[in-house]
Order: C-alpha cells, then structure tokens, then sequence
C-alpha cells in the first residue's frame, strides 16, 4: 500500500481506560463500575479483553481508579464460587466462570486525578515501556465477525507508527467525535491521517470520519503526552498527541487510519445500551428465537 518502513515489534499489549465515573448510568453505577454492567449474560469490559485477546493481544493493563475492584475480581478466580459448581456438577457454568480468568495476563495500574483519556494512557508507560501497543475503549464493543483490531495491527506492522479506527457519521454527528483529515492510499479501507480536531463544531470539521475507540500506537505519542497541555474540557486529550504525531512523522511515524463499516456496538450510552442487548441477545443461538418471538410480539402489542 504506501511506503514500507523497518519492521517493528510484535504487538502483545493492550490498554483499556477503565476510570471513568460512569455518570450517565448513575444510580446503577454509584456502587457498580460501568464497565461490569451485564451485556446480555457477560460484563461489557470482558467483550472487550476477548477482543484483544483474539488479535493476538494478551498482556492486558487496565487503568482504574477508586471503586474499581470488581473489575480485578472479574477476571480473577472465584475458588468457592468454582468450588461449589464443582461440587454440583455443573460444568456449564463453571467453565463460563473460568473463562475470564484464564482470558489473558492481567495487570492494573490507578490512574489518580481523572485528567482525561491521554492522561490515562500515559499512565500505562511504565508497563507499555518502547513497544507499540493497543487502546481498546470499553464503550466501543466491535463484534468478533468484523476484525477490526486485528486488521489494524496488521496496518501497523506494516507501516509502522499509529493507526486510530475511523468511521463515518452523518455530518451532523460529527461534534461528538474527534474527527480527522484524511488522504486516500492504496488501499481502500485505509487512509493517511493529515489532521486530526477534537469534537470540532460543525461548520469546522475537516471531514465526517470520526474516530472511534480503537487505537495501535507507537510509544512516541508518550513523549508527546508528556508534553501535551489541557486541551478541550480541560483534559489531556489522545487526540491532541495524535494531531502531532500526523502533523510530523519524524517524531513517530506516520498515522493511519482503518475505516471501519461493520458491526459496532455503543454502551456508553442509554438507549444505545439497550439496542446493543437486544441485537446481541437476537444473535445468540441460546436466546435469540424465543426472544425475537416475544420481541416481534411485544412490538405488535405497542404499535
């Protein structure tokens, strides 16, 4: 596709911000951490790690902060709880209850003051150390049929520096977004990123492809964060790091950009909460026909 650059190391960890407040989903997050809210029947954090896991990513380092703990005890072993389905027989179950725990290499790190997402991948540098390395967002939850991580470390190796995920979204959408100026390569879901402008107005935006939470980055955008003052909403914002690292690749390469147009799947919104339950429960073998029966029914009722 464009130029060649020197290979570089086998990507194998991944980092998940998992500090956020979770305020849009309060009272149910008071006590609960956001990312363990149940996906049909598994927390949405642990779509996450699976997903990492299947590119070839195990060594996880997840960012948490204060009330968190669940989330170490979700991919931690139960032994009474193993224990007692053991002793009942219940392989089924016990089996789900083991995945997780036998899903990746677990490591966590505190983030402290909420200063923003860039803030929280900064705080993953001592573990991260030289290698380039994956973000996974725990509000974006990609379905296993679209690999999108696993193409975009493939972009990565290939052409060395970062790759962010873009996606189109009707202009009107596109505040909501960091957006990026994009150029044409060779291939067609592959893009050069030439600018990058967090949650831009409208009027202002350079396009409509809006980044989405997935990035492969090379461990120079550390050295730019370090840098990197507050940006929009007083934070220290990824986006702002990247806009550099595009503006001039002699600080750490290029940044591409994967334009992803399969099945993607927001929690971290309310409604969009609920429409991703109802889609993945409709899909699954196990729920799916006797829910959309009762769906198509209720729906008939209310219409």
């Amino acid at each position: 596709m464009t130029e060649s650059h020197p290979p570089t190391p086998r990507i194998t960890k991944a980092v998940i911000p998992a500090a956020g407040l979770g305020t849009r989903f309060l009272p149910a997050t008071k006590a609960t951490p956001k990312e363990m809210l149940p996906v049909v029947d598994k927390p949405a954090i642990q779509y996450v790690v699976e997903e990492a896991v299947s590119a070839g990513l195990d060594d996880v380092l997840m960012i948490t902060g204060r009330n968190k703990r669940p989330l170490e005890d979700h991919f931690d072993r139960n032994y009474e709880l193993e224990s007692a389905l053991l002793k009942k027989g219940d392989e089924a179950r016990l089996a789900k209850v083991q995945e997780s725990s036998d899903l990746a290499t677990m490591h966590y790190v505190r983030q402290g003051d909420p200063k923003g997402l860039g803030h929280a991948v900064l705080c993953a540098a001592p573990h991260v150390g030289r290698e380039p390395f994956a973000v996974l967002l725990g509000d974006d939850l990609i379905d296993p049929r679209d690999p999108l991580l696993a193409r975009m470390v493939e972009i990565q190796e290939e052409c060395g520096g970062s790759v962010i995920a873009l996606m189109e979204v009707a202009p009107e959408q596109i505040h909501l977004y960091g957006c990026a100026a994009v150029e044409p390569t060779e291939d067609g879901d592959v893009v050069k990123v030439t600018d990058l402008v967090e949650k831009p107005d409208t009027a202002d935006a350079p396009s409509n492809y809006a980044i989405i939470g997935r990035y492969v980055l090379d461990p120079a955008v550390f050295d730019v964060l370090r840098k990197t003052e507050p940006g929009r909403g007083g934070e220290i914002q990824l986006t702002d790091a990247l806009q550099q690292l595009a503006a001039d690749e002699k600080v750490g390469g290029p940044v591409h950009g994967v334009v992803f147009k399969g099945r993607r799947y927001d929690t971290g919104d309310r409604g969009d909460y609920l429409r991703a339950i109802v889609r993945l429960a409709c899909e699954r073998q196990d729920l799916g026909p006797d829910f959309k029966a009762w769906l198509r029914s209720y729906v008939t009722e209310e219409m």
